[in-house]
């Protein structure tokens, strides 16, 4: 641990980045919250986030940690119109948590080297209560400077910090097998679901048994209850499978591998999102399937 105190920022305060940013403010750190979302950010502010607007706080950052939604934001919030890597400091860093493919995370830290900014290729992985509480896997890769630049913050918020080399794409890399599994994981938790209600299996019998035996999984664990309570309030969204599903794809696309039940799983949650569960929680996964089925949910 360290007590090396940071001026930090967080560019989204969604289910993942209010956690973040709480988790900074707990360590002692000051903190700005950035966001789409003018309540999110008056909510944090309220809660002690440093006052003052994005454009005056940039130059003094020691770190920026983005966590937008994917790619395409993380390039805009660090080299669009309003860009933050142009305003901050030499030797300041940037920790990047989208999911993002490798390339992007590579392209990304040769732009921020070029105004001398760090950048550290750094998805996370472990829900909304797990950033909350500062426990986050951060699956991360960058130069040694990097990393001790992020060091405080990454204290903040991680329970663990896997190292995965000196080069930014290595981080991103790891993700996408990792979300390869939890996409897939989701996917096949939804079907067995309602498999198991054809049988005469409810789902909380389903969770108390299968959670004891060898074909449980985190994410079983994890979303089933949701599924059990009739609660899809999102705590990740369906949609978030399309776009993390998807890299998978397209990484694929450049190799002669071809993720099969990776595919499948597209497209049971682009099932779900043709259905209009795009933005439910993505234990949702389950409702086309019951749909098909014509059997009930809890």
């Amino acid at each position: 641990m360290t007590d090396h105190f940071l001026r930090a920022a967080i560019f989204g305060l969604g289910s993942m980045g209010y956690g973040m940013a709480r988790s900074l403010l707990a360590a002692g750190h000051q903190v700005h919250g950035f966001d789409i979302s003018d309540e999110r950010m008056a909510q944090f502010a309220a809660e002690g986030g440093m006052p003052g607007g994005r454009a005056e706080s940039i130059s003094l950052l020691d770190c920026a940690v983005i966590v937008v939604l994917n790619e395409a934001q993380t390039e805009d919030v660090l080299f669009g119109d309003d860009g933050i890597v142009a305003q901050m400091k030499s030797g300041a860093v940037v920790i990047s948590c989208a999911t993002i493919t490798p390339d992007a995370a590579r392209r990304n830290a040769a732009r921020c080297a070029e105004t001398g900014v760090h950048y550290l290729d750094a998805p996370i992985s472990g829900g909304s209560i797990k950033a909350a509480n500062g426990a986050l896997s951060i699956m991360a890769s960058g130069t040694p400077v990097a990393f001790d630049a992020a060091a405080p913050a990454l204290d903040a918020l991680s329970e663990t910090v896997f190292r995965l080399g000196d080069e930014a794409g290595a981080g991103s890399a790891m993700k996408s097998v990792n979300q390869l599994l939890a996409g897939v994981h989701i996917a096949v938790m939804g079907e067995a679901v309602a498999f198991g209600l054809t049988q005469g299996v409810n789902p909380e019998q389903l969770l108390s048994v299968i959670s004891k035996c060898a074909g449980t999984s985190w994410m079983l664990e994890n979303r089933l209850p949701h599924i059990v309570e009739a609660d899809y309030s999102p705590h990740s969204a369906i949609n978030i499978w399309l776009k993390d599903l998807g890299i998978v794809a397209d990484i694929s696309k450049e190799t002669s591998f071809t993720p099969h039940l990776g595919l499948a799983a597209l497209e049971r949650y682009r099932a779900a999102a043709d259905q209009g569960l795009g933005l439910e929680d993505d234990a949702a996964i389950v409702k086309p399937y019951a749909k098909e089925a014509g059997i009930t949910l809890p």
